[in-house]
């Protein structure tokens, strides 16, 4: 069967699938500001790609099936520019929850949720143990850009990993979305460089809206981005995750 995304396959194909113990993937972004250049929905339009791409891939060694995506996260900190939408954390746990045991109860038994938002990275680690044991099967938890890490900091010319409506991601979305890209509005798209909260090694968390961090809504330049550089992110990223989706390390 060549068709991976759960939502173009019918019932019986789903029920077959599941028997074959194939691993469900889930794709999760956001829907928040990404500067003057880039739609509101990279976040959750990269995780998608990476995601269908990867069940392609690895389709070709194990059953793999993609559900649709959500496409909301935790975006707090950005919704001062606007444009922004934002789930509440127990809002989060339900929906995937709830997701999560509609996949176990068509039968399947390995479900793999893919990140393409920092914001949502610590709860998702968090939330990953809950779901684990509240529905009494081991789900796994990945960042498309954390699987792919040397790839992105290898491609990268002005910073070692995604930061936000950056290098990384603004040549990612020229590669995938060429049509959504406000080319004129590059000339703005740049700001601080930043690391990840999940990444960060300074010992103090606090919570700081964006808007505090950078005026334009970017950090990272985007300046230097190409679309050479985002089919490769995104081919290195999609191997390196039909790579954890063959081994299914987390399965029983």
């Amino acid at each position: 069967m060549s068709e991976v995304q759960w939502n173009r396959l019918t019932a019986a194909d789903l029920r077959a699938l599941a028997a074959r113990d194939a691993v469900v993937v889930i794709p999760i972004g956001a829907t928040e500001q990404h500067g003057p250049h880039l739609p509101t929905g990279v976040d959750d339009f990269l995780a998608t790609e990476v995601c269908h791409r990867a069940a392609v891939l690895a389709a070709e060694h194990t059953g793999v099936v993609v559900t649709p995506s959500i496409p909301t996260g935790l975006s707090e900190h950005h919704m001062a520019f606007g444009g922004t939408l934002t789930l509440s954390l127990p809002t989060l746990h339900a929906l995937l929850r709830d997701i999560c045991r509609s996949v176990i109860r068509v039968g399947f038994s390995r479900v793999l949720i893919v990140n393409g938002h920092g914001g949502n990275m610590t709860a998702l680690n968090a939330l990953t143990t809950e779901l684990t044991a509240e529905l009494s099967t081991p789900i796994a938890f990945a960042s498309y850009f954390g699987a792919g890490r040397d790839v992105v900091r290898d491609t990268l010319e002005t910073q070692d990993g995604l930061m936000h409506a950056c290098e990384g991601e603004t040549s990612m979305m020229m590669a995938a979305h060429p049509g959504l890209i406000r080319a004129e509005h590059l000339a703005r798209a740049h700001g601080p460089r930043i690391t990840l909260p999940a990444e960060s090694t300074d010992p103090l968390y606090m919570a700081v809206s964006f808007d505090r961090i950078t005026e334009t809504g970017v950090a990272g330049d985007a300046r230097t981005a190409s679309a050479e550089k985002g089919e490769r992110m995104l081919a290195g990223c999609a191997a390196a995750l039909a790579d954890i989706i063959v081994r299914a390390p987390w399965a029983k």
